[in-house]
């Protein structure tokens, strides 16, 4: 019975110890569905997404970067679910990859909804069932 009740309260001081963690995480998952996907804008194109050099400090990523660059088109289309989407000139989740700040450089959600997005348009899903699944997975 000690035992027992020392796990649970070991347990309980985890759960305190990780609730401002929690909490942060919350949050994002709020903002997340505060909103439809964008439009893909007419015309647009990878050029502003980070380059090789730009991505000097994190080469696991130019691979994921590189296949954002190819469809833009697809990833314009698609809200970023991490809780940027309230970042000043944010417009879809290709503004995360874009920049030498590029938030997709560090932020795991950004870098799972970019993975998700290009293995299903290569496969030759629509916008609408990658979106779909995006929602599914990070909405």
């Amino acid at each position: 019975m000690h035992s027992s009740t020392r796990r649970h309260f070991l347990s309980a001081c985890a759960l305190v110890a990780l609730a401002p963690a929690r909490a942060a995480f919350a949050l994002p998952r709020a903002a997340r569905r505060d909103g439809p996907h964008p439009t893909p804008r007419p015309g647009i194109t990878g050029a502003k997404v980070a380059t090789h050099e730009q991505l000097a400090s994190r080469p696991k990523l130019i691979e994921l970067f590189d296949s954002i660059r190819e469809a833009p088109e697809i990833v314009d289309g698609i809200r970023c679910n991490c809780g940027c989407s309230h970042n000043e000139g944010f417009y879809s989740l290709l503004t995360c990859y874009e920049g030498k700040d590029a938030m997709a450089k560090e932020c795991p959600v950004c870098q799972g909804q970019g993975r998700l997005a290009i293995r299903l348009h290569k496969a030759g899903k629509s916008l609408d069932e990658i979106r779909a699944a995006v929602d599914a997975k990070f909405g």
